[in-house]
């Protein structure tokens, strides 16, 4: 649903009709039942948003769903495959939450993974560079918990050991060759109905791949490393699905253009 939303709903202050998203879904094998429980959830966690138009009810993205979609554009077509530019330090944070707030804590390691960030032992996580980490506790009320800090590595701790240490270097490896190995064929998914579901199916296995990176300093990686290559494939297979895809999707959509709230005379 993110790769759908970030694909045809964000940037065009638009809401997609729910049949209209069913339809769309079916050509990947996702039930009705699915989908709308999809949207009734993330209209729960304010992603989306409901607007009725007669019996019709659309789906539009909140200001926290445009948030989160643009970080995750800037991760996919701006961070690339992997970090030349790492300056030799690390942001740290430290946290400690009892049992009674074990869903904080989830929402927390959560934001962290998606951060960029490792455990390096329990309640301590370290991510390689300068993160935002007040952007991460701002939204979650959780500052008072987390103690943050910038470092570097120090003999006998070598930055090496902290990347074995607290990312796991061959489960990235393995899904980036796993993603080489399904979309790396001549005809990549021939099963699919179309270059729509092929284009959504895409994007999804690259996003989880995406969220799963820390983005680690190239200096600390194998010479083979196997993102670069499954960057340049995903880049030119998005290319070559885009132009049917679009037209697929224009003729599937049913949307409602939003119109923005006028200011109120406070006159």
């Amino acid at each position: 649903m993110f790769s759908f939303l970030g694909i045809y709903v964000l940037g065009r202050d638009t809401a997609v009709y729910s049949g209209s998203v069913i339809d769309v879904f079916a050509r990947v094998g996702v039930s009705e039942e699915a989908v709308r429980s999809t949207l009734a959830r993330m209209v729960k966690r304010n992603l989306l948003a409901r607007h009725r138009q007669g019996r019709k009810v659309y789906f539009g993205l909140t200001g926290h769903a445009e948030d989160v979609l643009r970080d995750g554009h800037r991760r996919i077509w701006e961070t690339g495959a992997v970090n030349r530019d790492w300056d030799g330090t690390w942001t740290v944070v430290g946290y400690s939450l009892p049992d009674s707030r074990r869903s904080e804590r989830h929402d927390l390691r959560s934001q962290l993974v998606w951060a960029g960030f490792g455990l390096l032992q329990s309640g301590l996580w370290a991510a390689p560079g300068s993160k935002d980490v007040d952007a991460i506790l701002a939204p979650l009320g959780l500052g008072e918990h987390v103690t943050v800090l910038t470092a570097q590595a120090r003999k006998p701790t070598e930055s090496a050991d902290l990347v074995e240490k607290a990312f796991d270097t061959s489960g990235i490896a393995a899904g980036y060759r796993a993603f080489l190995d399904r979309w790396g064929s001549r005809r990549p998914l021939p099963s699919a109905p179309d270059d729509l579901a092929r284009q959504l199916l895409l994007h999804t296995d690259w996003l989880q791949l995406v969220r799963q990176d820390p983005h680690l300093p190239a200096e600390h990686l194998p010479e083979d490393w196997p993102a670069i290559r499954a960057e340049k494939l995903f880049r030119s297979l998005a290319r070559t699905y885009e132009p049917v895809a679009a037209d697929l999707a224009a003729a599937v959509l049913d949307e409602l253009e939003l119109r923005p709230v006028p200011p109120r005379d406070e006159s």
